[in-house]
């Protein structure tokens, strides 16, 4: 029994045999299983030299964990909210003895590549789906695959896949929560257009929360931006002011379209919070050093990455199936909506 026999029984050259014997990365997953069976049901193993243990040294692990962030409406490292959960995963998941791979989604947009087939050539151990919108079709072919997955932001169901987000319906309500018991009713909506997954999940309880409290709810009060970023929320802002009727009080659903808004406003001559008060979402540093400081809903980034990597890793090693878990987020008061209308003065400070 010899690599010349093992390729003409399993129908593949003996380039390839030598490939997978020396475990060389260009090579089907599917074409190195079926090799490696032939090779164990004939008791074939490798000339001295070649490799210690053909079986082992191909399946051995890589110690690589592969950082996809999903969508075509695409979030990474210019987002503050992702960024901080990645140095948290990081962090944790390099304590547990792994590497980051991170995969460019660009590529994926126009070709007919897919991240299943660059995480098994990589042959990473794991990997992590950070969302944005958008989701293409690969993502979830890669969360029905054998490699285990955890989303972030992202509901996978995959046979060996997680996810964790922040509690979402919980987040909505709070502000609302808040607002009323402030006097605000006069509510309004900064959206991003054509949402979908945690976005879409964050209004429609913003409106279930309205109708909770029984509060108007007014379509002209709610405004959509192209996408995640600060300039974003301001051009939407700008409609929303042009529109000639604003609500006593505006929840934009991320802070960096929050931070557009308070731009916006300021550049109208509209006070925060005297005119209108202004809520976001994420608790990103710069809600506490701009003027006014933003009131916001905290989403817990460092505890959703290291979460996400103890998950991951425990998919990994099969030592349990850990369910989906929404993480508790908590309302942050600062000065953009700290004060009750109905009061002269303003609330000052933070609490929590």
């Amino acid at each position: 029994m010899n690599i010349k026999t093992i390729a003409k029984l399993a129908g593949v050259s003996i380039s390839t045999v030598s490939k997978i014997i020396n475990n060389y990365p260009d090579v089907s997953e599917a074409t190195r299983q079926h090799v490696l069976k032939i090779m164990e049901q004939h008791g074939y193993q490798p000339a001295a030299g070649a490799a210690s243990s053909t079986k082992l040294n191909a399946l051995k692990k890589s110690q690589i964990v592969a950082v996809v962030f999903a969508g075509k409406l695409n979030v990474d490292f210019s987002h503050p909210f992702f960024i901080e959960v990645l140095n948290a995963f990081k962090k944790q998941i390099g304590l547990l003895g792994y590497d980051l791979l991170l995969f460019s989604n660009e590529k994926f947009h126009d070709s007919g590549e897919d991240y299943l087939a660059r995480c098994r050539h990589y042959r990473v151990d794991g990997c992590v789906i950070i969302a944005g919108d958008e989701i293409e079709p690969s993502i979830y072919d890669l969360a029905r695959s054998e490699i285990p997955c955890i989303g972030v932001d992202l509901k996978l169901d995959g046979p060996n896949t997680s996810y964790i987000m922040s509690d979402n319906v919980k987040i909505s309500h709070k502000v609302i929560e808040h607002f009323y018991i402030n006097g605000y009713r006069d509510i309004g909506y900064l959206g991003i257009t054509g949402m979908t997954g945690v976005m879409k999940i964050r209004e429609d309880a913003f409106r279930e929360a309205l109708g909770h409290f029984n509060m108007p709810l007014n379509e002209d009060w709610f405004v959509y931006s192209d996408g995640f970023l600060e300039q974003q929320g301001y051009a939407a802002a700008m409609r929303l002011i042009d529109g000639g009727s604003l609500p006593r009080a505006l929840f934009a659903s991320t802070d960096l379209l929050a931070l557009g808004a308070l731009r916006a406003f300021r550049e109208r001559g509209i006070r925060v919070p005297e005119d209108i008060a202004l809520v976001g979402c994420d608790d990103i540093n710069a809600c506490r050093y701009v003027t006014p400081a933003l009131t916001t809903v905290r989403q817990d980034k460092e505890r959703i990455g290291r979460l996400a990597a103890m998950m991951l890793y425990d998919q990994m090693h099969n030592q349990v199936q850990p369910n989906a878990i929404m993480v508790e987020p908590q309302l942050v008061v600062r000065q953009s909506c700290g004060a009750r209308p109905l009061w002269e003065s303003p609330a000052s400070g933070e609490r929590s």
